[in-house]
This record gives structure tokens, sequence and C-alpha cells, in this order.
């Protein structure tokens, strides 16, 4: 069974935003658990949210104080206490299913668990912006390298868009343990992206250098998003087995999250953004089912 980490809470309706991301992981699950051939391969796990205590090993402690006192503006630009609260959640989730895969005792080669949330590399050390609030992968990264869980992590991020928000924490707090794999650097076309997301020809994972992949599987890189357009649908299905593949072949503890995506339905749905994270979900259980 593939863990999936999820709480009602980090979902939130509050966000009257361009991005559907505050609300998604509801939508996600739901759609998820009405597929029977993804139902039965998922198991839904709770954890604990976020505390300041982990939240200020990757950002300032003023901006997350006014972050929860709503003297901040979150990344969707708002001082919504719902949506600040929400953000425990979401960073929590994506710590749980760090520490699940890294401490997880497995015969298998493919360790993985999945955190359904968005929200995290626009999210800087003291600043937040473009729907980020708090870097839960920087997070992640830190509270495994700090357990003595991941001497060194890659953080795989096939999101649109360059993930400034990572780049500024591992530079302010100099980083030197986190590799970061980001659009408008390695790649900035499609089959600029489809090799890096080859994890088995990457150095650093043929090499073992890493002990987990942080994977941001963002559905905005798809051709029809209207801040996306490097990747078809079946080019997204490539990337993301190629990395399930990569990280299964090479035993590498990987968990991945849903980041970006912004098609909207004539009726404001995201029906087209579930049905790309849904290609993900089966993507992953097909490398599992495979070892």
């Amino acid at each position: 069974m593939i863990a999936v980490f999820y709480r009602p809470e980090q979902s939130s309706d509050a966000a009257e935003s361009f991005s559907p991301s505050a609300g998604k992981p509801k939508l996600v699950i739901e759609d998820w658990l009405s597929h029977p051939e993804i139902a039965r391969h998922i198991e839904i796990k709770s954890f604990a949210p976020a505390g300041d205590d982990l939240l200020l090993s990757a950002h300032d402690a003023n901006y997350v104080r006014g972050i929860f006192s709503g003297e901040i503006s979150n990344g969707f630009g708002s001082t919504s206490r719902e949506i600040a609260n929400s953000l425990r959640y979401t960073v929590g989730s994506l710590v749980a299913a760090t520490r699940h895969v890294l401490e997880m005792r497995s015969t298998s080669t493919f360790r993985v668990a999945v955190s359904p949330t968005s929200g995290f590399h626009h999210a800087e050390y003291d600043c937040g912006n473009g729907f980020c609030t708090f870097n839960g992968l920087m997070v992640a990264a830190i509270k495994a390298h700090s357990l003595g869980l991941a001497k060194r992590a890659l953080i795989l991020d096939m999101d649109q868009h360059y993930g400034n928000g990572t780049d500024d924490i591992i530079k302010k707090l100099a980083i030197d343990y986190v590799d970061h794999i980001t659009a408008g650097k390695p790649y900035e076309t499609a089959s600029q992206a489809l090799q890096c997301a080859d994890l088995s020809a990457n150095k650093g994972i043929r090499d073992n250098r890493y002990d987990l992949v942080l994977y941001q599987a963002g559905a905005d890189i798809h051709i029809d998003d209207p801040l996306g357009g490097l990747l078809t649908t079946e080019q997204m299905m490539m990337r993301d087995e190629l990395v399930f593949r990569g990280c299964a072949t090479h035993g590498i503890p990987v968990v991945w999250n849903l980041a970006g995506g912004y098609q909207r339905d004539a009726d404001g749905g995201i029906s087209r953004v579930l049905a790309l994270h849904r290609n993900t979900i089966c993507q992953c259980i097909k490398a599992a089912v495979a070892v």
C-alpha cells in the first residue's frame, strides 16, 4: 500500500485566488478514492500538524509569527487565519510522509509516500509569494537531516516554475546537503525536463549520493496550463514513470507532492488538473506493483 498523508484540515476554501491549491488536497483525495483501481492501492494516514519549531527551522521567526497573527500576508496575498492554520497541515503532511519513507521497514526497493499538497517552492526564508507561504520542501529536508535519516537529499522540482524560495533558503541557511533541480536552471524545454526526470541517468542517483528524493510532480507543466506549457499529457506520464522507476531501481526513498496546476473547466472546476494528478498516482502505483 502507498501511504498518503492527508487530513481535512490541510484544505481550505478561504483562498479567493486564481490558484486552486488551497482547496486541492480534499478534491484530489476524493478523486482518488472514487477510482477503485487507485483506492485499493493507497492508505490514508493521519499526522501531526507542523509546530513553530518545525517552521522556524527554515523560516524567520518574525515572519512565522506574523503569518499566524495576521500581520503579514500569506502567499495568497491575504491575512486569513483559516489559510494560515491549514498551512500547519500542508507542511506537516510532507514532513510526516518524509519520515515515513525513511523509517519504514520494507523488503521492497521502492519506498514511496505521498503528500497531497501544494504551495511550497516560492516561499523564501522571510516572505511568501506565488501562492506559497511556508517551504515544506525545505522543512522536510532539514528535519530529515537533523534526525540523521538523510545525509543528503535531492529536491526534484518538476513544477513549471523556478523554485526561488527553495534556493533562497538554501543560500540564507548555507545548507550544503540539499541539491535542487528546478525549472529555469537545468531545464527550459520539454526534452530537458524529461532528461532531468530520468533519475537513472543522474550521476548523484547512480553514485548513491542521495538518501531521499522530494519530488514536486507539478501539473502546471502541462502544455495547456495557462501558466505552463512544456509537456503533453503523455510526456507528463513519462516524466512520472522516469522518476518513480529511477527511485525504485536505485532503492532511494521518494516523497512526492502536487505543486501547481491552473487549468479550469467552463464551470470553474479543475477536472483537468485532477486528471493529471490522477495520472501521477497511477504511475506511482505502477512502479510499486512492478517491484
